[in-house]
């Protein structure tokens, strides 16, 4: 199983700078039993930093194997959300935001 830190990695390899266009946005990932992670996502450029943003557009808050799964395609963050094994707090449109800037 991968690891959050190899996930992180691997978003900048699937990141999609051509949906992110124009968009200025805070994605910030809250793990519950690991630890917390935001995205910057600024015209069309990604910055993953560990640790939490003061004002983040929407956070998602899952486990690590929530996380992983969701990543690399084996969950549907729709039913995981539905499952109750991922919250949202902020503007929870924006999660679905995700799939376009991180396709698999």
């Amino acid at each position: 199983m991968a690891t959050i830190t190899e996930v992180f990695e691997q978003m900048k390899d699937k990141f999609n700078s051509d949906a992110a266009a124009g968009l200025d946005l805070v994605f910030q990932f809250d793990i519950e039993d690991g630890d917390t992670y935001h995205l910057l996502i600024k015209d069309g450029g990604l910055e993953i930093i560990e640790g939490a943003n003061d004002d983040p557009n929407v956070t998602l808050i899952m486990d690590t194997e929530t996380m992983i799964g969701i990543m690399t395609g084996e969950v549907d963050g729709m039913q995981a959300f539905m499952m109750g094994k991922l919250r949202a707090e902020g503007d929870m449109m924006l999660a679905t935001k995700l799939s376009e800037l991180f396709p698999n």
